[in-house]
């Protein structure tokens, strides 16, 4: 019954924040607000990762099975990406390397901050 209720809390985020981004008309995807949300959440009520624990293990053990709509997406929509190949794969090598520096960057600066004085 725990893992229902889990399941049911991390369904209830997802909801709240598609709802949050489509009502306010917000730039960012309603399950990445719910995202959000959960974790200040969690950091507010520790109590509640002992319960989402167990079954945020088994949806993150079945992951893969997510994969599988968009496998089916990329087979779909063939001749478009063939067109539009070598956009795509531009953004997505782009975007990585700008994702990969921006958290360098990040990690760079707190470890700064974590330096004792000398």
């Amino acid at each position: 019954m725990a893992t229902l209720h889990a399941l049911a809390l991390l369904l209830a985020f997802q909801l709240i924040g598609e709802v949050a981004a489509y009502g306010l008309r917000l730039p960012v995807p309603g399950p990445v607000l719910g995202m959000a949300l959960l974790l200040a959440a969690l950091a507010l009520r520790r109590d509640l990762l002992a319960l989402l624990r167990p079954t945020a293990s088994t949806l993150l053990a079945h992951l893969s099975l997510l994969f599988v709509p968009a496998g089916v997406g990329v087979m779909v929509h063939g001749p478009r990406l063939a067109a539009e190949g070598v956009a795509i794969v531009v953004a997505i090598v782009g975007s990585t390397l700008l994702a990969l520096a921006a958290t360098a960057l990040t990690v760079r600066a707190l470890l700064r901050d974590e330096e004792p004085p000398q």
